[in-house]
């Protein structure tokens, strides 16, 4: 057990990884073609003629030669729902970082941007069932409160349990009842073989549509492992990491036909994606967060 000391330093790690990670995004942001983008867009609005003037930043005026009045907390306009997969596929693979502390990691760095934004922000955890949903807010208390969640899913990784996104997608939905941003950290691999269990995500994916939420998918995965199937010239003993079964093949000898069954479901899960306005992003672990916020960036620009 960890004493409230040792808790306050965790804590304080995961927030000073996902301020270095936020700042280092930004400053490489202004540097880019991005650099149009804003990071403050809750901070300032443009005056609207007859209401009160006591908010006017009278320096941005002198700066601008026009009027905003600053935006305030409670003026939150939008709310973002993080939805992580814990099931034990996340936990591939089984050096350096996997794919469940990645997704942490990335979550965290999207919460400290979220309350930089002053948007309002919930967690949902779910593996074969929902662990936790909480509520959107955009409080300090709150930011460290789901920190606190997310440090307990990075501690616990669970140990032969599978993932059922469809019913956590259809739960998801009925719970959240005004429109809002819904981001989801999976890698995508429960249904790839069973075209009953593709559909049946699909409806669930169109379910959240139905509903008015803007949906991105981050596809999370070792590309180097689970998308080329890079492994060495010689037999592999296989383990499925949700149900333990196992397997001993050679890798050259079902290469070709793997890649290819992978990349059928996927190409078939893009498809449904842009059919419902869906953004699906590979957020491969090799390539850092940079591509996370930026996706998130995008799509939050669209939003408001």
């Amino acid at each position: 057990m960890l004493n409230d000391d040792q808790h306050i330093r965790q804590l304080a790690n995961l927030e000073l990884l996902a301020r270095q990670v936020v700042e280092g995004f930004i400053t490489g942001l202004h540097q880019s073609p991005f650099h149009g983008f804003s990071v403050e867009f809750a901070e300032h609005r443009l005056y609207n003629n007859g209401e009160s003037v006591k908010n006017i930043d009278w320096k941005l005026l002198a700066r601008t030669d026009k009027l905003f009045v600053k935006q305030f907390e409670e003026e939150t306009n939008l709310r973002c729902y993080l939805l992580l997969d814990t099931s034990s596929s996340m936990n591939f693979p089984d050096k350096g970082i996997n794919k469940l502390q990645f997704s942490i990691y990335a979550i965290a760095s999207l919460m400290y941007l979220f309350k930089k934004q002053r948007d309002a922000f919930g967690l949902c955890l779910f593996s074969d069932k929902v662990q936790i949903i909480t509520q959107v807010k955009s409080t300090t208390s709150h930011l460290f409160y789901l920190y606190a969640e997310l440090e307990k899913a990075y501690n616990n990784p669970k140990i032969n349990t599978t993932t059922n996104i469809t019913q956590v997608l259809h739960q998801v939905a009925g719970q959240i009842h005004q429109r809002s941003m819904i981001i989801l950290f999976s890698d995508m691999l429960e249904n790839s073989l069973n075209p009953d269990k593709m559909q049946a995500l699909f409806a669930a994916i169109q379910h959240l549509k139905y509903n008015k939420h803007e949906v991105i998918i981050f596809n999370v995965n070792d590309k180097h492992k689970e998308l080329d199937f890079n492994f060495a010239n010689r037999p592999h003993q296989f383990i499925d990491i949700e149900s333990g079964e196992q397997v001993r093949v050679h890798p050259n000898k079902i290469r070709d036909s793997y890649i290819t069954s992978l990349a059928h479901y996927r190409h078939q899960l893009e498809l449904k994606c842009a059919q419902y306005h869906i953004d699906m992003v590979d957020a491969y672990i090799e390539d850092g967060y940079n591509n996370v916020l930026k996706s998130y960036l995008i799509k939050r620009n669209k939003m408001i």
